[in-house]
């Protein structure tokens, strides 16, 4: 009997851990401009806004909000009807070069600044095949992302 109350309460122990670690998922923002406000709802002052493809880590959720750092470890709320679970990243460096494939031998197409959002579209290796919403297409290294 004292086997199965233990066992039991490992269970609820995991099932607490990973229910705060589903929390801390990753979303990215599904319109063109999004607001981000500094509480839970539309009365709330909007702080700054993101573009389309911003991903976003979710620190905890209220209602229809959702309460994220990004990828500077700012803060705020978002709307939940205007993210989704489609894979991006951000730039972290500047002057990044994106090229025409996986590796550093391809041409390189264009370059972008810290903070350009972009959609993921394929993983290969070390490399990223990307998306920015205007259509620019190309290949980036991860670790230029975050």
């Amino acid at each position: 009997m004292i086997k199965k109350v233990y066992s039991l309460s490992v269970c609820l122990f995991l099932l607490t851990v990973f229910s705060g670690v589903a929390s801390a998922e990753r979303m990215t923002v599904n319109v063109p401009m999004a607001n981000v406000r500094s509480g839970p709802g539309t009365n709330y002052k909007t702080l700054w806004k993101l573009e389309r493809y911003h991903p976003l880590k979710v620190i905890k959720s209220s209602g229809d909000w959702y309460y994220f750092e990004d990828f500077e470890g700012d803060r705020g709320w978002i709307f939940k009807k205007i993210v989704n679970r489609t894979d991006s990243v951000i730039v972290t460096k500047d002057k990044c070069n994106v090229r025409s494939g996986p590796d550093t031998t391809h041409d390189i197409i264009f370059t972008v600044e810290r903070g350009v959002p972009f959609r993921v579209i394929e993983r290969k290796g070390e490399w990223l095949h990307i998306r920015h919403a205007d259509g620019d297409k190309g290949w980036i290294h991860k670790m230029l992302v975050w």
